[in-house]
């Protein structure tokens, strides 16, 4: 389920009373609401206390009263937004509040152990805002608390592909890092700056007399406007002194003298003014502000909680300091939610250590605050807020406790930034003293997608935990280090390492420790994968689903899966494949997971050998879509385009295979991913030969020691008995290895081999041996990508009997790639025509029956039952006057129905 999130991070501040009208600021923004020019950005940049949310939260009142509303998706920015699975969060959030249904289906990923790509995130986000009929703004406020560049990005991304629905308002003390130069030089940047925001003569004097109560001269204002040079804050601060008793150095009794020594800058002003105004309260009122000062936002249990027996309840508390405007503002309709004033706040938080008689004093009491903020938090529900003050506190064992969570781990709700900063604040001293937050750093910079210093952070717990008595917690520890160490080995293709440390993961974790135990089986899987080892890696991926399924793990069922499915491929078990890939992408939904290229991957490879090449490239595109945006696993998206130089090659287009598999092997090297070199050079090698460089190709065989190309090479070459010498030591080995995809591939190869050696009996007995292996799976390309040879050797494997439907399916499929010379002469029709012509729909169904399709896949594809495919191939039977699919479709192109 989708984390929890604060609602009042998405109210627009309520409007204030007795608040200056603005309408000069007003019409600058109307004039930039979504009305079918491009969308841009509003930039509202301004130092505190120029009072940027007011008006912003003005602006958006009055917008929703415009012909046609606009609606307004408001989202308060906090340094924990630093974390973008967070920062995605809240702002699907924001958007939901006016369309709930945006971002849906994507919020549960983001509790995934790898996010995925916050591109693709942000993709799902605006392809659903585009189906909105009204305009949107969505507001940003105090944007000058984000300094993590993934969140920037992300930002960026969202201003290059806003859609003509939705105009993106920035509330920021600083320009943000943005591309705002590009964006004012394409006319898509508004920008209200300090210069704009400060009040003008007229609009101080309305604010001070009338806002504030106060009887000011016109010359007092004037001066007084004149010192602040129109600062909002500066003068909401001297018209609170200006309004009770005074304690100004060379007491003045009237306005005028205080105004003629106020001077100063602004922050000399503002810690001078906000004493005067502290002074003016009560002890128990200034024991409330400097004591709920540490809170980013504030509610009477909350303060209650922290106050413990304080004289008022701290909602009737809150409520006095609203109507006293003391820069506090409301931040729900019911007036349950507060925070102070930024500026306020920190001004707070610099005089509440001061209010002790000691340092030490003053440290206790701090700390004693956030842990009872922190308990309050966490008796709520609110365990990353739980966390953070537990961090403040430097309560390290509550706050590691708090990190596991309840259920989901706070790393999965997006606290993976946050916590990572925490744990590297901490002295190594401290670490080392507690081995296990080594390794929590260890693992979260792995979920966070970077290997650099893991080794060293596990060295560092593994030397803590030597040190450490024998006992259920150091076995828990243990078996937790070798877990990280297994995903480390998994994306450095270690499979000797994955296995000792997952086989020494899943001897110390504890049962109960669910999640991290099918993680554990899903390396042990792997690593059996990576060796070729199907049977051990099959029990392996099938306990991770066993252990993750249940326990709710959808991305680690995800995962296995992914490999079970791989597994059944290299079975040639291609439509159980199919259902299982297609399973995937369901319980995927619409969650933009980095992980589903392999689905889309797996599912192109069963399209293609089915021959269904534009449905097999547009999968193919998308999984080069996903894998290219993969921050952990880079060299994932080689293998997208090695498949799609496979079908360029399919399709005849030479060069373009060529030129992308080129491409790849270049990227391959600059990146180091030399894993992948051999798969590039397999497929490469084959485009070599269909453009006749055989050289060339033979060389690669030979570089990468790749036993399939070199027999295609010896082929080329002439030389039978070398190709077939080649395939007999590869056979061998596969078979014993029960590789049956590269069984299958072998038997064709020696087949041809044969035929070209002149030994038609051994070509026969080795085509029976393919047809025997491809025909449960449906296979056509492995056989039509052979081109000429293989139709020679279909026709008389047919002509002997030998799975005759199967081949003439495949030979069907051959001629379709193999169609007349235009030089020569169309053969004479010499069947007779019809009696009764086949209807549009027929004809659809004999096209796709001669490209080899079964009834169940053209069900899928015309959308039709599976009992109207057959109606109409008893029409189809019945018109043309056969009793076969091969004889239908041979009749068919007689009459030149093809």
């Amino acid at each position: 389920m989708p984390p929890p999130v604060l609602a009042t991070k998405l109210y627009a501040p309520l409007a204030r009373k007795n608040v200056v009208a603005r309408p000069r600021l007003i019409v600058r923004l109307n004039e930039n609401l979504p009305s079918g020019r491009e969308p841009g950005l509003t930039l509202i940049s301004a130092p505190a206390g120029f009072g940027k949310t007011t008006l912003v939260g003005e602006w958006v009142a009055g917008a929703a009263q415009l012909a046609p509303p606009v609606r307004t998706a408001w989202l308060s920015l906090d340094a924990g937004d630093n974390d973008p699975a967070r920062f995605l969060t809240y702002l699907i959030a924001a958007l939901q509040t006016i369309a709930p249904s945006v971002g849906a289906g994507v919020l549960a990923v983001l509790q995934a152990p790898q996010a995925p790509a916050i591109e693709s995130i942000l993709t799902v986000v605006l392809n659903d805002l585009t189906a909105l009929p009204a305009p949107v703004v969505l507001v940003l406020d105090d944007y000058h608390v984000i300094e993590a560049a993934p969140v920037n990005q992300a930002l960026t991304f969202l201003l290059d592909h806003l859609p003509p629905q939705l105009h993106l308002v920035l509330a920021t003390r600083e320009d943000p890092d943005l591309p705002l130069a590009r964006l004012r030089a394409r006319g898509r940047l508004t920008e209200l700056r300090a210069a704009d925001l400060r009040f003008t003569a007229a609009e101080a004097a309305d604010f001070l007399n009338a806002g504030m109560g106060l009887r000011l001269a016109a010359a007092d204002i004037a001066a007084l406007e004149a010192r602040t040079e129109g600062w909002i804050a500066g003068l909401q601060l001297a018209a609170l002194a200006l309004r009770g008793p005074m304690s100004w150095p060379g007491h003045a009794a009237d306005a005028a003298s205080f105004i003629r020594a106020f001077s100063g800058s602004h922050h000399f002003v503002l810690d001078y003014l906000v004493e005067e105004v502290l002074h003016q309260q009560s002890a128990e009122v200034q024991t409330f502000l400097l004591s709920t000062s540490i809170l980013e936002r504030l509610c009477g249990p909350l303060c209650d909680a922290l106050l413990l027996a304080a004289p008022a309840s701290g909602q009737a508390t809150l409520a006095y300091i609203e109507r006293a405007n003391l820069f506090i503002i409301p931040l729900d309709n019911e007036r349950r939610w507060y925070r102070y004033h930024h500026l306020f706040a920190e001004l707070l938080r610099q005089r509440l250590p001061q209010s002790f008689a000691t340092p030490g004093e003053a440290a206790g009491r701090v700390t004693e605050l956030h842990l009872r903020a922190s308990q309050w938090y966490e008796d709520n529900g609110l365990d990353i807020e739980a966390f953070h003050h537990a961090a403040a506190a430097n309560d390290i064992d509550r706050a590691e406790r708090l990190i596991e969570g309840r259920g989901i781990p706070l790393h999965f709700r997006g606290a993976v930034v946050a916590i990572i900063d925490w744990l590297g604040s901490l002295p190594v001293a401290v670490m080392s003293a507690r081995p296990s937050l080594w390794w929590r750093y260890a693992s979260l910079q792995l979920v966070n997608g970077h290997t650099t210093g893991v080794d060293e952070k596990l060295n560092a717990a593994e030397a803590g935990l030597a040190s450490m008595p024998a006992d259920d917690k150091t076995r828990l520890l243990t078996g937790r280090i070798a877990a990280a160490r297994a995903v480390l080995a998994l994306t450095r293709y270690q499979p000797e390492v994955m296995l000792a440390q997952s086989h020494r993961a899943l001897e110390y974790l504890p049962l109960t420790n669910v999640t991290l135990r099918a993680n554990a089986h899903w390396t042990l899987g792997y690593a059996y994968l990576f060796r070729g080892d199907r049977v051990p890696a099959r029990q392996a991926l099938l306990a991770a689903v066993a252990l993750a399924q249940p326990a709710g793990d959808i991305f680690t069922t995800i995962l296995a899966t992914i490999g079970l499915a791989i597994i059944q491929e290299g079975d040639n078990q291609f439509y159980p494949a199919a259902e299982t890939w297609r399973r995937l992408l369901q319980l995927a939904g619409d969650q933009p997971l980095q992980i589903i290229y392999e689905v889309h991957l797996g599912l192109a490879r069963v399209l293609y050998e089915w021959n269904d090449l534009e449905a097999a490239e547009q999968h193919g595109r998308q999984s080069l879509h996903l894998a290219r945006q993969y921050d952990r696993v880079i060299d994932r998206y080689i293998l997208c385009e090695v498949f799609l130089g496979r079908v360029k090659l399919a399709r005849g287009d030479l060069a373009g295979a060529a030129a992308l598999l080129a491409q790849s092997e270049q990227s391959a090297r600059e990146q180091n991913f030399m894993f992948r070199l051999p798969e590039v050079a397999a497929a490469h090698g084959l485009v070599l030969l269909r453009q006749g460089h055989v050289a060339a190709a033979a060389q690669l065989a030979e570089t990468y020691k790749l036993p399939l190309l070199q027999a295609h090479v010896h082929l080329a070459q002439g030389d039978p008995a070398a190709a077939l010498a080649a395939l007999e030591q590869w056979r061998a080995f596969v078979a014993a290895r029960g590789w049956q995809d590269e069984v299958l591939k072998v038997w064709l190869l020696q087949a041809l081999a044969h035929q070209a050696g002149g030994d038609p009996a051994q070509a026969l007995h080795a085509v029976g041996e393919a047809l025997a292996l491809a025909e449960p799976g449906g296979f056509i390309r492995t056989f039509v990508d052979e081109g000429p040879p293989m139709a020679q050797l279909l026709s008389a494997a047919g002509a002997q009997g030998l799975r005759p439907d199967y081949c003439a399916r495949l030979l069907a499929a051959l001629a379709v790639e193999a169609p007349p010379d235009a030089g020569q002469p169309p053969q004479p029709l010499t069947a007779e025509p019809l009696v009764e012509p086949l209807s549009p729909r027929e004809l659809e169904v004999l096209r796709l029956m001669a490209q080899g399709r079964s009834n169940g896949e053209i069900s899928a594809q015309l959308f039709l039952a599976l009992s109207t495919v057959k109606g109409h191939n008893r029409e189809i039977f019945g018109k043309l006057q056969v009793q076969r699919r091969t004889e239908a479709v041979a009749r068919a192109r007689a009459l030149g129905l093809l």
